[in-house]
């Protein structure tokens, strides 16, 4: 056989194995979302939150469920989906493995505005945070990209000036948050990433922009596909790069901008994701963002669940569990490239 039909024959089964995979990620996140609700203090069996998510009565349990874990779980599934499908766009539109909105100094700059907003303006209405945090974000993107051009962007290098953009604007968030009247836990949050003390209208705050951002990441994930082939060769198929590099960029800075005014700066799950689904699924985006959107959630979800168990009264921030898992995924990425 050739490798022609070989590869016609190997077509659907890779489609079939994609399919699948999405189906179990979305299992995965039904399940991972019931096992955050029911897992604290107060065991609660899925009976329970069945009967309290389709009721209203006042019972002990059912507040719980509805005003507590519920808005909990919500948060990180749309925290973790926002973080995943952001490093996956900036993984393609890059061609840079290396590539994650903490890394790449979007999260760091959407944190710093965010913290300053908050700070410095605590009148301001609550809303009003996110699209700030969004321009920060996308200043932050635009620092470590134009620190690293010198004739034309290396993966390392520009891995390398969003690790120093990122520490840069760190460190100036620690220093707003040491010289403010924020109390140690609400500053350990901010820098290291949490979901303690979110509530229903952090929901409602960040449910406008996840729409929006993964919309738009959804209707131009084919282009995703050819901005990943190389510059020349998507032009030559009609594709107008610059533009359609920019509304990406737009895309994986709202939707990293948006998470990080909410949940703090997480790192490295936009790195880890996006590499796990391409092992078993390919390169291929169309794919790759729902699938990252995914199991971006179901991470952040069991993150977060043991977050708030494992040394239970005390709570850990969630992002200490990404540090750990992302940071060695990093070195060996680097490695491998460098």
């Amino acid at each position: 056989m050739t490798m022609t039909g070989a590869a016609v024959r190997r077509a659907p089964r890779l489609t079939n194995r994609r399919v699948l995979v999405l189906l179990f990620g979305v299992v995965a996140l039904i399940a991972a979302m019931v096992l955050g609700i029911a897992v604290g203090p107060v065991s609660i069996g899925v009976d329970t939150i069945w009967h309290a998510l389709w009721t209203h009565d006042s019972t002990y349990t059912s507040t719980i469920v509805r005003d507590v874990r519920l808005p909990r779980v919500l948060l990180g599934a749309m925290v973790g989906a926002s973080l995943a499908m952001s490093g996956a766009i900036l993984q393609g539109i890059t061609r840079n493995p290396l590539a994650d909105p903490h890394i790449f100094g979007i999260s760091a700059g959407a944190g710093l505005v965010a913290v300053t907003a908050t700070v410095f303006f605590p009148d301001l209405p609550k809303g009003t945070v996110q699209p700030m945090a969004f321009v920060g974000g996308f200043i932050g993107g635009g620092m470590a990209y134009t620190m690293a051009w010198r004739g034309g962007v290396s993966p390392v290098r520009l891995a390398l000036a969003g690790i120093a953009v990122t520490s840069i604007l760190t460190a100036i968030t620690s220093g707003v948050l040491v010289t403010s009247s924020f109390s140690a836990q609400i500053g350990l949050r901010w820098l290291i990433g949490g979901l303690q003390q979110r509530n229903r209208d952090d929901v409602y705050l960040l449910l406008p922009y996840f729409l929006a951002g993964t919309a738009l990441t959804l209707i131009m994930m084919r282009q995703v596909n050819v901005i990943a082939l190389g510059d020349e060769l998507a032009t030559s198929l009609g594709q107008h790069v610059e533009r359609t590099r920019f509304i990406l960029a737009v895309a994986a800075a709202l939707l990293a901008s948006a998470a990080v005014s909410i949940a703090g700066l997480i790192g490295f799950l936009g790195l880890i994701i996006p590499h796990l689904v391409r092992l078993v699924i390919g390169n291929d985006y169309r794919f790759v963002l729902p699938a990252s959107a995914l199991f971006g959630a179901v991470l952040l979800i069991l993150a977060d669940t043991a977050a708030r168990t494992v040394l239970d009264p005390q709570e850990l921030p969630v992002g200490i569990f990404t540090a750990v898992m992302g940071g060695p995924v990093f070195i060996l990425l680097v490695r491998s490239r460098a």
